[in-house]
């Protein structure tokens, strides 16, 4: 079966649940006083950047490495990555006895680079976009005979991060609203296909950056689409979804309730929200969920609502500017 066409189903999700037990954490949903006074409704908070590469990829990573044959551990793994799953992957690949080969373009910040270099990934860097990695990932599969992993589309990896979707609505069974960081659409996708197999009028609804958001201008066009990539505070959630997509973009369009976009100004307001308000240390991909909250993005917003939170891997130094006060470090807002 060519795993590529194949859409994840719930009793996938329970099976990756299973898998990963022992492996994650399953992280706790806490209520924000702040954000629930704010909108009018109970707000909960997905701490999913407490995992152990302060990320929800490892989930999915994690689920994808424990399903591979003693040949393909032997052999190794590779991937493209913004950042965040190519450090957890090489977290997954190293705790399995496997390596991981990570290919990153330019726009990946540093600090991400030497943490999956630390961890002990071969990493490549090439072009200036998702795409380019991903041409590069591809052609080293093809060369070397790494098993290839991607970052969202991939049926294992949609059912690890599916299990996020799974503990929200065991710890909010009256959940009426998720809202998720969206990019290549894996984690939510998994988000939306384990909660709506729980609760099926559950809202989910995306959030990416103005600047190069791939999903949703696939979506708009109906097919999935190249896009420009920019330089902005939510890193993690550039790059294109791929014009072969096989699970992810299906997923998004028959499952999303909605897509909100943005600015860079508006990232930054969740970011010093998530500081000041919460006490907790968040990239910009991480903090989506609560600037469309801030900006009022999300019309007609019904609760209990749950923001998915992930991604604390930034830059310390940029995190400081952004919390003193800098609102689009990269300028070009829109």
């Amino acid at each position: 079966m060519d795993t590529r066409v194949h859409k994840v189903a719930f009793e996938d999700i329970v099976e990756a649940q299973a898998r990963i037990r022992s492996h994650v954490f399953a992280t706790p949903l806490v209520t924000s006083p702040t954000l629930s006074n704010i909108c009018g409704v109970a707000v909960g908070l997905k701490l999913e950047h407490y995992q152990a590469t302060g990320s929800f990829k490892l989930r999915g990573a994690t689920n994808a490495i424990l399903q591979l044959s003693a040949a393909g551990l032997k052999k190794g793994v590779i991937a493209a990555s913004t950042g965040n799953h190519g450090r957890a992957l090489a977290y997954a690949a190293r705790a399995a006895g496997s390596r991981a080969t990570i290919c990153m373009s330019r726009l990946v910040p540093e600090n991400k680079v030497a943490e999956i270099r630390r961890i002990g990934a071969d990493v490549r860097i090439i072009g200036n976009s998702h795409d380019d990695a991903q041409a590069e990932a591809d052609r080293l599969s093809e060369q070397q005979g790494l098993t290839a992993l991607p970052p969202f589309d991939h049926p294992h990896v949609v059912a690890g991060q599916g299990t996020i979707g799974v503990e929200i609505v065991e710890a909010m069974p009256s959940v009426a609203t998720i809202v998720v960081p969206l990019s290549g659409g894996g984690l939510i996708a998994g988000v939306a296909a384990a909660a709506k197999a729980l609760r099926p009028r559950v809202k989910v609804i995306g959030v990416s950056m103005h600047r190069g958001a791939a999903m949703k201008a696939s979506l708009d066009a109906g097919r999935p689409v190249l896009v420009e990539e920019f330089v902005s505070l939510a890193d993690s959630l550039g790059g294109g979804i791929g014009l072969d997509n096989g699970v992810t973009f299906s997923m998004c369009r028959d499952l999303l309730d909605g897509v909100v976009l943005l600015t860079e100004s508006e990232i930054a307001d969740g970011m010093r929200h998530a500081y000041a308000h919460e006490r907790e240390i968040l990239e910009g991909s991480g903090a989506v969920g609560i600037a469309a909250l801030l900006a009022r993005k999300i019309p007609n917003l019904v609760g209990p609502v749950a923001v998915v939170l992930s991604g604390r891997n930034i830059d310390m130094d940029l995190h400081r500017r952004v919390i003193n006060g800098e609102r689009d470090p990269f300028g070009g807002d829109v």
